[in-house]
């Protein structure tokens, strides 16, 4: 009787052992166990860049820091979500990676606006500023209205490529895929000058000599934390998060922190610090 006994307690532990294997992918997968739908539960998987200081960048050890890398995981923190990936993108292509299910979210001061609400959707706003054109000391180039037949320099699919060609009609336009590349063509003379963010314009103004000719502000498309359409209690916890973030004095020390000495949008700090009507100026 010992045999039949033992391969019948076989044949069961091993009917057992798969039904486990398959509770247990079914489990990982669940709403309980996922409930903001990410691709890894656990895990949210970021597309950003890797050359946008002080935002987001890569440091000497290769790993991503800067406002919005430190902000978004505070905010996944408060989500429950520790283990934050990072991955470097084009901007071309990063917010139809993050629609087509490739990340979680993008993170890259990724400004809001009605054509990129097409595509994603986006979190509450969390930082405004200006934009820069930059150029070298000899370019002659000392405002705004001196892109005029100039080639100018933007980075494709960002906000200063949409406001240059709305508002830089007589300059001649050349894309990039970042700012890196854009700078170099600075330096060489390729290009005469580059359309940036104002805080990226002024590393790369002290790294290389180079100078701001004009200041633009832009409130109008505040960044946010992009993420695929549908995720709404993806969204409402990232929101949750920048909310107690801002409310709790978090954002305004990481503000401090990466911009040092930069005019600070006052609806992001805490509402006893806010005035009645804030309106950051430069």
């Amino acid at each position: 009787m010992r045999r039949p006994v033992a391969l019948i307690a076989a044949a069961v532990a091993a009917v057992l052992a798969l039904s486990g294997c398959g509770g247990t992918s079914s489990a990982a997968s669940s709403p309980a166990d996922n409930p903001y739908g990410l691709i890894e539960a656990g895990t949210i998987r970021v597309a950003s860049l890797g050359d946008s200081k002080p935002y987001t960048f890569t440091d000497a050890q290769g790993n991503f820091t800067g406002f919005d890398v430190e902000l978004f995981k505070d905010v996944a923190h408060r989500a429950g979500i520790d283990k934050v990936v990072f991955t470097g993108q084009d901007f071309s292509g990063l917010l139809a990676a993050v629609s087509n299910g490739q990340f979680d979210a993008g993170v890259a001061a990724i400004g809001i606006t009605d054509k990129r609400k097409q595509t994603v959707d986006f979190s509450d706003g969390y930082l405004a500023g200006y934009l820069t054109v930059i150029t070298t000391k000899t370019s002659g180039i000392t405002g705004a209205d001196g892109l005029a037949g100039k080639r100018l320099g933007v980075v494709q699919g960002t906000l200063q490529e949409a406001y240059a060609v709305k508002n830089f009609t007589s300059a001649s336009l050349v894309r990039f895929p970042d700012n890196n590349t854009a700078i170099a063509a600075v330096n060489s003379g390729s290009v005469d000058a580059h359309f940036l963010d104002y805080e990226a314009a002024k590393a790369y103004e002290t790294q290389y000599g180079l100078v701001s000719a004009a200041d633009i502000p832009s409130f109008d498309a505040p960044a946010g934390f992009a993420v695929a359409k549908g995720k709404t209690a993806f969204k409402d916890a990232l929101n949750k998060g920048l909310a107690a973030a801002m409310e709790d004095g978090t954002w305004k020390k990481l503000y401090q922190k990466w911009f040092p000495g930069s005019p600070m949008p006052e609806q992001y700090l805490p509402k006893a610090e806010q005035t009645a009507s804030p309106a950051p100026s430069k």
